[in-house]
């Protein structure tokens, strides 16, 4: 099987995959899933798409992910799996669906507005 290249966002996170036969390792910036994700929480969101569609342990994952924080990293490699998935196999496109792992989430954080303290809250008012 040839190597399945795929990319997934989410917030400012940008996760660049490649997946291909193997025994379920992941390879994370040069680091181990367990080593870049500590949290076994983060650790899930990464496998969920690979339970769903019980693959886990047949594809070998090499992944460059790079801005944002871990549940944006963890999140943006989940969507990248799932289409990876659905190209090897179009009978996993369903369930991966339902589940709402093929949807990229839009939700970014708002800018910060000029006279404010963040994207919508003032400073605190002063009567006297």
């Amino acid at each position: 099987m040839e190597i399945v290249n795929k990319i997934g966002r989410r917030k400012t996170s940008v996760a660049r995959l490649y997946m291909e036969s193997g025994k379920g390792e992941f390879n994370i910036n040069g680091k181990s899933l367990e080593s870049y994700f500590p949290s076994d929480v983060l650790q899930i969101i990464v496998k969920q798409p690979l339970m769903l569609v019980e693959q886990n342990g047949n594809f070998d994952f090499k992944v460059n992910v790079n801005g944002g924080g871990p549940k944006g990293q963890a999140e943006a490699i989940r969507l990248a799996i799932s289409r990876a998935l659905c190209e090897i196999d179009a009978e996993n496109r369903p369930p991966l669906k339902k589940e709402g792992f093929l949807t990229r989430d839009p939700r970014m954080v708002e800018r910060k507005k000029p006279g404010r303290r963040k994207a919508r809250r003032a400073f605190q008012f002063s009567k006297r």
